[in-house]
């Protein structure tokens, strides 16, 4: 049986991961120095694209700080709200 499209951008569920779906938001989100490498914008995160890396400029006792792969980041703004520490803002997109 053939799916069918029926107005989705994406069509199968995980295809955002094969596929860079990034470039049709609005709003970025940006990753601030208030970041201490929590990690609930990962868990929240709707597509797996937040990492936690090291950083030298990280505040968080860990080293690291989330970094947004933009490629595939769809702008939902999910890890913004769900921040407890405010460290991710939005811009608008260019």
């Amino acid at each position: 049986m053939e799916k069918l499209n029926e107005g989705a951008v994406v069509a199968e569920p995980g295809s955002s991961s094969r596929k860079k779906t990034g470039s049709w938001r609005t709003f970025r989100p940006v990753v601030t120095d208030k970041c201490v490498a929590c990690g609930i914008c990962v868990l929240h995160c709707p597509e797996p694209c937040i990492e936690l890396k090291p950083s030298k400029d990280s505040k968080a006792s860990s080293g690291k700080i989330a970094v947004i792969d933009y490629d595939y980041c769809k702008g939902c703004l999910i890890c913004m709200n769900v921040c407890p520490h405010d460290a991710i803002r939005k811009e608008m997109e260019r």
